[in-house]
């Protein structure tokens, strides 16, 4: 080949590369979390890697940190476009969303994390409510997560159900507000980012949340004692809500890519907050000098008692609060899907590369991604 040639093959080449880089989309991503939080350091960081490589490096992404968006700011940020993808919790905007709280109301029911997750993603995409929902305000819905189960951090103990009575307790939604009334402890709503200070300030005494809040929040430097109980765990999440105007920016082969990226991410998600974070976090609370404590048997039968009882109750109060007429209807169809999920779930061994696969096969495979989300 003579160096004419040689030449110009090389200059078609780079210019080739230049053309591929310059058709490159970097995507604005908000995870509204610190990097310690799974939702930042699984799930958007695990994104960010896999959507490059689900789209033969045509997306990429730029992230946001909770200082430029936290999740009570996340329904305005995707709207106004300061972030195309953001981690939107549904509890946190019940009135723009009713029909998509209705499923977090049942929060305290969940046992296993990897069914909870597939549950709730396959509910929420065959959800014609819940699609209306997401449309009127600009967003495009691409599957869910959940969290380890929850417990009481505190700084005073509870062992029994006497302990709980007059304990102001930061709550993350509805469910945890109603058991915590239930048993006459004081509920508080606000932000995960509020409950370090709130706690350390004896604004609260404790919060009912994920151990792993032990290490993403700091609170093995302002709590004393953690109780196990069962609390259910954390399922009202759109991890990946994307922004309307970028998701019909994009083509059918690019909403593919970031459809499966996303679905991957979310397994790792659930994995790393459900299965591997818990044991770190109780760890670092040992070697705090935190006391684990088992709540006593009384206790624990009459929180089971209430979270059956609060099914039929989480079926009206969403009547009456969110105006959904067919809300015990719903309810038990998206019970249905967690029990079908659990066995799923224990078929894989709750195992994230499986349970992903899963999840596309049962759900993701059958949507026309064309219309979705238009």
């Amino acid at each position: 080949m003579s160096k004419l040639f040689k030449v110009a093959g090389l200059a078609a080449v780079v210019a080739m590369t230049f053309s591929m880089a310059a058709e490159a989309r970097d995507i604005r991503i908000a995870p509204a979390a610190p990097p310690a939080h799974p939702a930042n350091g699984t799930l958007y960081t695990n994104f960010a890697k896999y959507l490059p490589e689900e789209s033969d490096g045509r997306l990429g992404t730029i992230m946001l940190g909770p200082e430029v968006v936290n999740l009570g700011q996340m329904k305005d940020a995707i709207q106004s476009q300061v972030t195309e993808v953001g981690n939107l919790l549904p509890l946190y905007f019940p009135a723009d969303l009713p029909m998509m709280s209705v499923t977090g109301q049942l929060s305290l029911t969940g046992t296993n994390a990897q069914a909870m997750g597939a549950a709730m993603t396959e509910f929420i995409v065959n959800c014609a409510p819940c699609q209306d929902e997401m449309k009127k305000l600009g967003f495009v819905y691409l599957g869910s997560g959940a969290s380890d189960a929850y417990e009481i951090m505190s700084t005073k103990p509870v062992r029994t159900a006497e302990d709980l009575k007059g304990l102001r307790l930061r709550s993350g939604g509805a469910p945890w507000a109603r058991f915590a009334e239930h048993f006459g402890a004081v509920p508080a709503q606000m932000s995960v980012f509020d409950q370090f200070e709130a706690i350390s300030q004896g604004t609260i005494d404790g919060t009912m949340a994920s151990i792993g809040d032990a290490l993403a929040f700091r609170l093995v430097e302002v709590v004393k004692y953690v109780t196990y109980l069962p609390l259910g765990m954390y399922i009202s999440t759109s991890n990946f809500t994307t922004s309307g105007v970028t998701w019909a920016s994009l083509s059918g082969e690019d909403r593919a890519a970031m459809m499966r990226a996303a679905n991957r991410a979310n397994a790792d998600f659930t994995n790393r907050w459900a299965a591997e974070i818990p044991s770190i976090a109780e760890g670092a609370a040992q070697k705090a000098g935190i006391e684990f404590i088992q709540a006593d048997e009384a206790l624990v039968k009459a929180a089971r008692d209430f979270i059956q009882a609060d099914i039929a109750t989480a079926g009206t109060f969403s009547q009456e609060q969110f105006g959904i007429a067919d809300a015990p209807e719903q309810i038990a169809h998206f019970l249905e899907l967690v029990k079908k999920w659990e066995a799923i779930a224990e078929a894989e061994n709750s195992d994230p590369v499986k349970m992903a696969e899963r999840v596309y096969d049962e759900v993701w495979s059958k949507v026309d991604l064309a219309t979705y989300g238009g």
